[in-house]
């Protein structure tokens, strides 16, 4: 099945050629050029923007990663929900094709899960929280031959990244089970072993008509605000069919989404005030879903049902 994060949540800018100002930052610190990385020109701290002098000479054929500043935090390991800010530059060019400073927005994701390039997945594995690194990437840990927008085909990538901060992910929601509805409301398992929970949908039942957001496992975690990015795993089916459209089970990764980005209105509305840890049931009307628009395997005007395990908040 096709994957529908992209669907559900406004796609991020990194790794595109959206950029942001590539104005230099206010100080006036510089790292010198070493082993083969280019220079941090200005912005050498944590925390400010940096700038890149160009690459010297042939970039390296392998992935390379040096330590600007050493953090105390806990070392990252693949799983981990993980929040940078970041600055990316081909080796043969001293502009930026996108930075998050400028954005003020920092970038979640999941190391190891596949959400970005290679490179990334690789190069932070084992940095320490609070760091500033820089990564150079060779095309085949990058986007290759077929480049990315301003990304030029078999473009080395240069990347200055700041590691804000990382959550280790539970393998599942956990909490007190909750009474459910038996006769008009799907019925959704309550293990904790990491699989798929069951979503069993009535049968000749006519779906609600208003959004249900119901505890399955009720936790004792932070309540989540709109502000917060969400960890989670989920299971998405058809109220119609009962078919599932869309599972992170089936990959094996987790999804991280801002939620001030979500665009799917019933998805957003039925997290927020929930509480981190916890399993939701999620019954989405058509008008805050997709409506009269087929997406995908969706058919124009689906209810559509969510089992959601709340695993982890940014």
């Amino acid at each position: 099945m096709r994957r529908l994060a992209g669907l559900l949540v406004v796609p991020l800018l990194l790794l595109t050629a959206a950029c942001g100002s590539d104005k230099g930052s206010d100080s006036d610190s510089a790292t010198a050029s070493k082993n083969g990385f280019p220079a941090i020109t200005a912005g050498a701290k944590f925390g400010e923007k940096p700038t890149l002098s160009k690459g010297e000479g042939d970039p390296p054929k392998e992935l390379k990663t040096t330590v600007i500043s050493e953090g105390t935090g806990a070392k990252l390991k693949n799983g981990d929900a993980i929040q940078v800010n970041y600055l990316g530059q081909a080796w043969d060019s001293t502009k930026p094709f996108d930075n998050s400073f400028d954005r003020k927005q920092p970038f979640d994701l999941t190391l190891g899960a596949g959400m970005v390039i290679k490179g990334w997945d690789q190069g932070l594995v084992g940095q320490k929280v609070g760091s500033r690194v820089e990564l150079v990437i060779p095309p085949d840990l990058g986007y290759g031959a077929q480049g990315q927008g301003d990304i030029k085909p078999n473009a080395t990538l240069v990347f200055v990244v700041d590691i804000l901060k990382a959550t280790t992910i539970p393998a599942s929601a956990e909490g007190t089970p909750v009474a459910q509805d038996n006769t008009g409301l799907p019925k959704v398992g309550t293990n904790t072993d990491g699989k798929a929970p069951t979503v069993k949908i009535p049968e000749k039942t006519d779906p609600p008509k208003k959004l249900v957001s119901n505890y399955i496992l009720e936790s004792k975690g932070e309540v989540i605000k709109e502000t917060d990015s969400v960890v989670v795993n989920y299971v998405g089916l058809l109220w119609k069919d009962g078919k599932t459209f869309d599972s992170t089970y089936t990959t094996g990764k987790t999804q991280t989404f801002p939620l001030a980005q979500v665009t799917l209105k019933g998805l957003k509305n039925g997290l927020i005030g929930k509480k981190i840890g916890s399993r939701v049931l999620l019954v989405i009307p058509p008008d805050q879903a997709f409506g009269d628009k087929a997406q995908q395997s969706i058919p124009a005007n689906s209810t559509l049902v969510f089992a959601v395990d709340l695993l982890a908040k940014m």
